[in-house]
């Protein structure tokens, strides 16, 4: 946000350098910086028409326009005198404040940040942008892929492709001429259908669950993906992008792929319990259902289905949440290890 700022005050003439930036950063991670509106007004309004989408310009207009909102906010950081942390009044950092963020408040609204440190969020008040997996990652260990073999079923499936010697030289002993007989080529006819969670916490997971991707791109050739985050709910998506208006609904997802896929979330669980149990808990819209409505369908419209979690299990007790998703799931989670890796395909063939 700040970055811009920077900008445009160079682009006013005024000297300022990098110092200057990381010296402005310091000032507000310490919280020293002067509290005045008045000082970046003319930069949010050129931040307004240079930026902002149209959209969020019809938001705050709506609102009374940006001049009213700065006006507000004046107001409140005239009652609110300094930093607040470890009270419930204030919006604030850390302590139990219902609105800020970094905060341990049960039902609390984070406001902006990059990251939720606690996982007890029930509302999110920020557009956050997520990005697709890649599954063109070259593996650090092909472990991962060997492990994945274990989920196999070979069948002969596609075209008329591959030389059928026993059949050539038992047609051609039996007409006297060569007959050369062709059959389709034995594969893993296995289906996969993955649900990635995807932004949040999940973005310290990355790199592993990238490697699983490319090796399940690798091993499996009937295999789909979709992306959720945090909890399934009523619609999931193919690109992170358009996930606001190119989402697939769940429901037909379940109508879609039959029951014989075997399914597998990859996710860390860690939410606020609300997001599982509670019809509007999710905290990016109004969910009409509760999650636990939807993985309690998934598991039981495909039988053969297991969680991979990338935190510790070692961990698993001290979050709520990951308790309650792997008592949906059948104890069925494991931890994305080549060990456990192991256990859940073992799990999906029995």
């Amino acid at each position: 946000m700040f970055t811009s700022f920077f900008y445009e005050l160079k682009s006013a003439g005024l000297p300022v350098t990098l110092r200057e930036y990381l010296t402005l950063m310091e000032a507000l991670e310490r919280d020293l910086a002067s509290r005045r509106v008045e000082i970046p007004q003319e930069w949010l309004k050129k931040i307004t028409e240079k930026y902002l989408t149209e959209e969020e310009k019809q938001l705050i207009e709506s609102l009374g326009g940006l001049d009213k909102l700065l006006e507000t906010l004046r107001q409140r950081l005239a009652d609110q005198k300094g930093r607040h942390q470890g009270g419930s009044k204030w919006i604030g950092t850390a302590g139990t404040s219902p609105f800020g963020a970094y905060g341990y408040n049960p039902e609390g609204i984070r406001i902006g940040q990059d990251k939720n440190r606690s996982f007890r969020a029930v509302k999110v008040w920020d557009r956050r942008e997520y990005r697709d997996l890649d599954d063109t990652v070259e593996l650090g260990t092909r472990n991962i892929k060997l492990a994945l073999r274990r989920l196999r079923k070979f069948a002969r499936t596609g075209a008329l492709e591959e030389l059928d010697l026993d059949g050539t030289i038992k047609e051609t002993a039996h007409r006297g001429y060569l007959d050369i007989k062709l059959r389709p080529q034995r594969r893993n006819a296995v289906k996969v259908l993955l649900f990635f969670d995807i932004g949040g916490s999940m973005d310290w997971h990355v790199q592993v669950v990238e490697e699983l991707f490319s090796a399940a791109r690798t091993e499996f050739k009937h295999m789909d993906h979709f992306y959720f985050h945090n909890c399934l709910y009523e619609r999931v998506w193919k690109q992170n992008r358009r996930r606001h208006d190119d989402a697939t609904s769940t429901w037909q997802l379940l109508h879609t792929y039959p029951h014989d896929y075997k399914v597998v979330f990859v996710g860390d669980a860690s939410m606020s319990p609300y997001e599982i149990t509670t019809p509007g808990g999710a905290v990016e819209h109004f969910n009409e259902e509760p999650g636990a409505v939807w993985l309690e369908r998934v598991t039981r419209t495909y039988p053969a289905c297991v969680w991979l979690n990338p935190v510790p299990e070692s961990q698993w007790d001290y979050t709520y949440s990951i308790r309650m998703v792997r008592q949906l799931l059948g104890d069925r989670m494991y931890p994305l290890t080549l060990e456990g890796l192991d256990r859940a395909m073992r799990a999906l063939v029995r």
